[in-house]
C-alpha cells in the first residue's frame, strides 16, 4: 500500500525543515528504517529515515527547499500501484524560482557594502559586491533557467571573497555549489579591472542602483531570528561588566598542560569550571522565570557558545560542576566538532541554565550578549590582553580581561548578579579555590 512520506519532527523547537539531500531518487527500492533524505532543522541536518518498505515513487520536494511539519514530500509504493488518489492531495512540487532582475528599484537599494579587500567587514556582512568583468556589470549567471543550489560554507565563502555565484557551476549533488567551487573560483586570476571613463569638471557621474542577490536564509539563521525576537523585547535585560586579573589562571592553565599536554586546556575550559561552581554558591542565578513560577536548578548545565556556517549554537556541558578540568576540555572539544559538522543531537543543545558566550578570540574587548530564553542569565568574555594596572601604589603590568553578565530582570536583582559576579571574580583570580 502506498504511503505517504512527510516533513518529520527532528528537534524540539523545529517549526519546518529543508531537505538538504535526497540520498534515494525515483525508483529506487527503500526499505523501512533506511536512510532516506538529510534533513535541516533549526539546528543540524539530520538524517530522515523510511517508514515503509517499497520504492520511491515521486519526490514532490526539491533539494534546498523548505516546507513546514506534516507536509508530504515524497510517495513510497510499490512499482506499478496507481498513487493518483496521493498525489492529487499532496501539495505540488514548487517551480523553479525564476532569476530576479539584477537592478533594484532605488527605494530598494540596501546599504552599501564594503569592499572585499575589507576581510573583517566582509566576515561581519550578510552579503558582498559580486565580481565584475571589462563592462564594470556582474557576469552573467552560468544557468539562468535552473535554480541555485549553494552549502552555507560556500555561500559565506563566496561573500568574503565577492564571488557572484551566479557565475559557478557547482560540482556537489545536483549541481550544489560547495567549497571546492569556491576555492576553484578564488584560484583562477581576475580580469583586468576596467575604469569610468574621466568625468568633466562640474559633471556628477551617473551610477545606477547596485546589483544584488538574495540567498534563502537556513533554518538556523531563521530560527535565530525568532529567539532573539522573544529574547531582547519580552525579556528584561540589565548587564554587569566587571575586569579580571587572569595572570593566575593562566599560569594554572600553562601547568596543566606542561604536565600533560594532550589535555588541552584553554581559558574558557576555566571559565566553564570557575561559572558552574559560582553558580553552585548562588542558585538564585542558577534559574529560569516560568511564567508563575521561578525554577531553580541543582546543577549548572553550561551552554558553550559554538559559532558555525550558519549562525550560532550552544551545546550543553551537563553538571559541570561535578566534572574536572580535563572533562570539560574534551567534552567542549567533543560537542563543538560535532556541532560544526551538524552532528548535534537535540538533547545536546538544550536545556543550558546559563550561557556563556566568549569572544576573545576574536580580539574583542567587551560586549553584551542577549539572553537564550529561559535561562537567567549569559556571560559575555572579552579578550585577555597585558594592561598596566596599580597594586601596592605602584604600577605593573597583568593579564586583564573584561567580562559582562546579561541578567534576566524578572529572576536576578542587582545586587544578586553582583554577588555572583564578584564570586566569580575571586574564583578566577584564585583558582585554587576550585581544590578547596
Amino acid at each position: 500500500m502506498a504511503t505517504k512520506v512527510i516533513m518529520p519532527k527532528l528537534s524540539p523547537t523545529m517549526e519546518e525543515g529543508q531537505i538538504s539531500r535526497w540520498l534515494k531518487k525515483e525508483g529506487d527500492k527503500v526499505s523501512m528504517g533506511e536512510p532516506l533524505a538529510e534533513i535541516d532543522t533549526d539546528k543540524a541536518t539530520m538524517e530522515m529515515q523510511a517508514l515503509a518498505n517499497g520504492v520511491l515513487r515521486k519526490i514532490l520536494i526539491n533539494e534546498g527547499q523548505s516546507v513546514p511539519l506534516g507536509q508530504t514530500i515524497a510517495v513510497i509504493g510499490e512499482p506499478n500501484e496507481d498513487i493518483a488518489s496521493l498525489l492529487s492531495e499532496a501539495p505540488q512540487p514548487a517551480k523553479q524560482a525564476q532569476p530576479k532582475p539584477e537592478q533594484a528599484q532605488p527605494q530598494e537599494q540596501p546599504a552599501p557594502q564594503p569592499p572585499p579587500q575589507a576581510k573583517a567587514a566582509a566576515a561581519a556582512s550578510s552579503s558582498a559586491a559580486p565580481r565584475t568583468v571589462d563592462n564594470g556589470q556582474p557576469r552573467a549567471a552560468a544557468s539562468d533557467s535552473a535554480r541555485m543550489i549553494v552549502s552555507p560554507l560556500a555561500a559565506r565563502m563566496a561573500a568574503e571573497a565577492g564571488i557572484d555565484l551566479r557565475s559557478l557551476q557547482g560540482s556537489g549533488p545536483g549541481g550544489r555549489i560547495i567549497k571546492r567551487d569556491i576555492e576553484a573560483a578564488i584560484s583562477q586570476p581576475k580580469a583586468a579591472p576596467s575604469y569610468p571613463r574621466a568625468v568633466e569638471p562640474g559633471q556628477i557621474p551617473q551610477i545606477g542602483a547596485s546589483a544584488y542577490r538574495d540567498e534563502p536564509a537556513s533554518q538556523i539563521r531563521q530560527t535565530i531570528a525568532k529567539r532573539l525576537v522573544t529574547s531582547l523585547g519580552p525579556v528584561p535585560h540589565f548587564f554587569l561588566t566587571t575586569e579580571i586579573e587572569m595572570d593566575r589562571a593562566a599560569e594554572m592553565r600553562k601547568g596543566i598542560n606542561a604536565l600533560d599536554p594532550d589535555l588541552k586546556i584553554s581559558i574558557n575550559d576555566i571559565i566553564i569550571k570557575v561559572a558552574a561552581a559560582a553558580l553552585i554558591q548562588h542558585p538564585e542565578v542558577n534559574a529560569s522565570f516560568q511564567e508563575k513560577f521561578v525554577r531553580y536548578y541543582e546543577h549548572a548545565d553550561i551552554g558553550v557558545a559554538v559559532a558555525i556556517e550558519d549562525g550560532l549554537i550552544t551545546p550543553v556541558v551537563r553538571a559541570a560542576n561535578q566534572k574536572s578540568l580535563s572533562q570539560i576540555a574534551a567534552e567542549v572539544r567533543e560537542l563543538a566538532d560535532r556541532a560544526r559538522s551538524k552532528r548535534l543531537k537535540p538533547e545536546e543543545y538544550t536545556g543550558a541554565t546559563f550561557s556563556i558566550s566568549n569572544l576573545g578570540m576574536f580580539g574583542i574587548d567587551e560586549f553584551t550578549a542577549v539572553i537564550n530564553p529561559p535561562e537567567g542569565a549569559i556571560l559575555a568574555v572579552g579578550a585577555m590582553s597585558a594592561k598596566p594596572v596599580v597594586r601596592d601604589n605602584e604600577i605593573v603590568i597583568r593579564q586583564m580581561m573584561r567580562v559582562t553578565m546579561s541578567c534576566d530582570h524578572r529572576v536576578i536583582d542587582g545586587a544578586t548578579g553582583a554577588k555572583f559576579l564578584q564570586t566569580f571574580k575571586k574564583i578566577l583570580e584564585n583558582p585554587l579555590y576550585l581544590v578547596v
